[in-house]
């Protein structure tokens, strides 16, 4: 079968008969993409302001990246990790060269991207009888054993106990309940730059500029999860940038690849050699039609400015939001960084997403009553207010009282 040609109803019961129900799947099925739009199988296009979950940075069908990967196909897709794959050296390259001096391992998620800091932290702390690992509440860190066990949102840990042991919360952007937990079973502390899942939360500005010092303090390794925030989502290629410090060990995934599944462990120098042959290893990591993809997202990003793109724009969306939603009683706070924008609300948002979406809008929710607008970075002023224009008499049409 060469295309596949189902009426939505059909699609819906075959994915209802055959697949695993981890998903509340919206009755939507999109066949193709231009820039930061999305065809449905109806026809119907939708501006898309939710990127894949702040994966496709650069949009749909962008000609570089398109003409980059048929030519890596043409070639090579896979061949393993046993013999040397030069896009994998390139992309290591120029993500050290972006970011500190060090090393990188590279996955195929945010979550083996974690996983990988987690182990490297273990290892580097067993000799000195250092393995706990402190995280914040309302963190998320992904999806496997390991991983939900570092995430602070019991929700997600409920019903896969026992979790895996060594790990410890506090509140985000709480020196003082950070400074207590550290002891000297401690051996890292690991948070995001902006809490994504967890609701958009962005720490004072100070915050950690004075976790990094606290570290350095204490001897144990700073890891930062970028999974959401890295490549130019916030304005700059790493969220860290913008505080003025630099982790022992940050992790990538989700635009890294623009949509081809690709992880990665930066691992400052100090501490680069701490995993060996044997220790661990991702069969498919950075093979060759990821790296590639990874690479030419990166060089796009930095040929096209797309990062200070990322930071005007995301102004831009953040006084449009204020502006149109002024006086409405159901808004409850905004807040951004970049294209990394948050409005949330006194009501539940999922009414406003399948709102918005019916009128070809993509957004989404999360804890509850949080709107996140993480659309492509290229996207246009004229783009954002249209999409204000859908979203405004949305929200006046819900009323404060609506449950």
């Amino acid at each position: 079968m060469n295309e596949f040609v189902t009426k939505l109803e059909e699609l819906i019961a075959l994915g209802e008969k055959y697949l695993v129900p981890t998903y509340r799947r919206l009755p939507v099925a999109f066949v193709k993409g231009a820039g930061c739009w999305l065809e449905d199988s109806l026809g119907r296009k939708y501006l898309d302001f939710l990127s894949g979950i702040a994966v496709n940075n650069l949009g749909y069908a962008h000609p570089k990246f398109v003409a980059a990967l048929k030519d890596q196909i043409e070639k090579l897709i896979h061949t393993s990790n046993l013999y040397q794959i030069e896009p994998q050296a390139r992309l290591a390259e120029i993500l050290i060269k972006h970011s500190f001096p060090g090393k990188v391992f590279f996955s195929n998620s945010g979550a083996e991207a974690n996983e990988a800091a987690i182990k490297l932290v273990r290892k580097w702390g067993q000799p000195q009888g250092r393995s706990k690992i402190i995280t914040a509440l309302q963190s998320f860190h992904g999806r496997t054993l390991t991983t939900i066990s570092a995430t602070g949102q019991p929700k997600y840990q409920k019903s896969f106990t026992p979790l895996t042991p060594g790990f410890a919360y506090v509140p985000y952007d709480n020196l003082t309940a950070l400074g207590e937990a550290i002891d000297k079973e401690t051996a890292a502390v690991m948070l995001e730059v902006v809490q994504g899942e967890g609701g958009y939360n962005i720490p004072h500005s100070d915050y950690l500029r004075m976790v990094r010092q606290l570290c350095n303090e204490r001897g144990v390794l700073l890891v930062l999860d970028e999974v959401q925030t890295g490549i130019g989502r916030t304005g700059k290629l790493f969220a860290y940038e913008h505080t003025g410090i630099t982790p022992d060990v940050m992790t990538l995934a989700k635009g890294l690849g623009n949509g081809v599944p690709i992880g990665a462990t930066v691992v400052a120098e100090a501490y680069a050699d701490v995993l060996q042959p044997g220790d661990h290893a991702a069969t498919f990591g950075g093979n060759f039609l990821s790296s590639r993809a990874a690479l030419t997202t990166i060089e796009i990003i930095l040929s096209e400015n797309l990062c200070a793109l990322a930071a005007s724009r995301g102004e831009y969306l953040l006084k449009g939001l204020k502006r149109e939603t002024e006086g409405l009683p159901i808004i409850k706070d905004i807040k951004g960084l970049g294209l990394m924008v948050r409005l949330e609300l006194n009501v539940p948002g999922q009414q406003v997403v399948d709102a918005c979406l019916e009128r070809g809008l993509i957004l989404n929710c999360i804890q509850g009553n949080v709107l996140r607008f993480i659309p492509p970075l290229i996207v246009t002023n004229d783009e954002i207010d249209q999409a204000l224009a859908i979203l405004k008499p949305v929200l006046e049409g819900v009323r404060p009282d609506e449950t």
